[in-house]
């Protein structure tokens, strides 16, 4: 998924992204209001982890903004008001959900991957094609039985192919959802990380190049 964190706090922001990362979301960061709501308006975020106490414009302003232009990423909101009404509050501003300072990181991965389940048209929590299974919950790939390990982007580049259900996906779309903003895209890294993807799942081919357009898994 694509993930946007704003946090003010830049240690927390940068602790936030990698943890993230480390569940093979790309994520981009901004550490204050103005900063995510360009972003938002850029880029095509499933979800996004936003602090409520933010300069410039403030995390509930950021959200009402969201909610009122129709945007599609779900908004967690993150924060240290804890109490019930500050909870009611952001609920009844537009967040999808509300998790309070301090937090396991766990809980926030959680939290974030079941919002991206519902910023998308629904999917099996397992995914099947073409010999291949995917299991988004325990990081796994199995093509005809056999344990397939992937990099990071290797398996959110085949989770996107698997979602699309046969369907062609463009190197554009593996780049705006895989990688993040800094991904530079004349660097091939969608070609290259596909390249990759085919040697490991072996014969007989299963991803498919469609000139001009991009990938598929028929």
């Amino acid at each position: 998924m694509r993930v946007l964190v704003v946090e003010d706090e830049p240690l927390l922001a940068q602790a936030v992204a990698q943890w993230l990362r480390g569940e093979a979301h790309a994520v981009d960061v901004a550490h204050d209001g103005a900063a995510a709501l360009e972003r938002i308006e850029v880029n095509d975020y499933d979800v996004v982890v936003l602090d409520r106490d933010l300069p410039a414009v403030h995390g509930d302003d950021v959200c009402r903004a969201v909610v009122a232009s129709g945007a599609a990423p779900r908004i967690l909101m993150l924060t240290a008001a804890a109490g019930v009404g500050d909870r009611v509050a952001g609920l009844s501003m537009g967040s999808d959900d509300y998790l309070t300072k301090p937090f396991a990181f766990a809980e926030l991965s959680a939290r974030v991957q079941s919002l991206g389940r519902r910023s998308r048209p629904a999917a099996p929590p397992v995914l099947c094609r073409a010999g291949i299974t995917l299991d988004p919950a325990r990081r796994e790939v199995f093509r005809d039985g056999r344990y397939v390990p992937l990099a990071r982007k290797e398996f959110a580049v085949l989770a996107e192919l698997l979602r699309a259900d046969g369907a062609t996906v463009s190197a554009e779309r593996l780049l705006e959802k895989v990688w993040d903003e800094h991904a530079d895209p004349f660097t091939g890294a969608v070609r290259l990380t596909v390249l990759k993807l085919r040697r490991k799942l072996a014969d007989p081919p299963v991803v498919h190049t469609v000139t001009g357009v991009g990938y598929r898994i028929p």
